[in-house]
């Protein structure tokens, strides 16, 4: 499950040692971490332990549980835009595969550094035949160019790490040893920014993004249905 860690102002939040996907403990999980981050923290790196960043949506559950549809897509959402709207600059420290939802959750980040030898950040919705929400792909459009974000979302693309940076999907792609402090040093850097001025300029900036996925997490019933 997700823990806390603290390098002076920097908090760390370590997603987990698993495949880390969004199983609906694992989302309050998370939320828990971000509250404590919101009390003292001025800069914030998500990570992970193990070979998986994040491999996205709990499938298995979510099948097992029809009935919690609506409730758990609206979390999911809600979680894309709490983590875009900070009020902090954020850096995701991909250390291993990045899929699907962790995908778009490494996309509400400010910044993303990726291991360049090993690992995979992958949309591969159109290869497992489930749709974007419109709030889903409002936000992967409105984080990578065009070209990336048309290739990521229609063909299933597999971006190792110096390919994604080549598609400026990642800011940096180094050494597996380097990842994390990477991070940490560009979230130090940017620590006096922290405050209700970056919180209204991510606001405003991605108002579109966060206005979508807020209607997504309100009328959650078809945003991810199967055609």
């Amino acid at each position: 499950m997700p823990t806390l860690d603290r390098h002076d102002a920097v908090f760390i939040l370590d997603l987990g040692d698993t495949e880390n996907r969004f199983h609906p403990d694992w989302i309050d999980e998370v939320n828990a971490r971000l509250d404590e981050v919101e009390k003292g923290a001025s800069a914030l790196v998500t990570t992970a332990s193990g070979k998986i960043w994040s491999n996205g949506l709990d499938l298995e559950w979510l099948i097992e549980h029809p009935e919690q549809f609506p409730a758990y897509t609206a979390s999911v959402h809600n979680l894309f835009a709490r983590y875009l709207s900070l009020p902090m600059i954020t850096v995701a420290a991909l250390q291993g595969h990045t899929f699907a939802a962790g995908a778009m959750l490494s996309l509400c980040h400010d910044f993303r550094i990726m291991r360049a030898d090993r690992g995979f950040w992958c949309l591969p919705e159109a290869d497992i035949n489930i749709p974007f929400s419109v709030g889903m792909g409002a936000l992967i459009q409105s984080r990578l160019t065009p070209q990336t974000a048309h290739q990521a979302m229609v063909t299933a693309r597999r971006f190792g790490g110096l390919d994604a940076y080549a598609n400026q999907i990642v800011d940096e792609a180094v050494p597996e040893p380097e990842v994390r402090v990477r991070a940490i040093a560009l979230a130090e850097a940017n620590v006096p920014k922290a405050g209700p001025t970056i919180k209204t300029i991510k606001t405003r900036m991605y108002a579109d993004v966060l206005a979508a996925l807020a209607q997504e997490a309100a009328n959650p019933k078809a945003g991810l249905e199967r055609p």
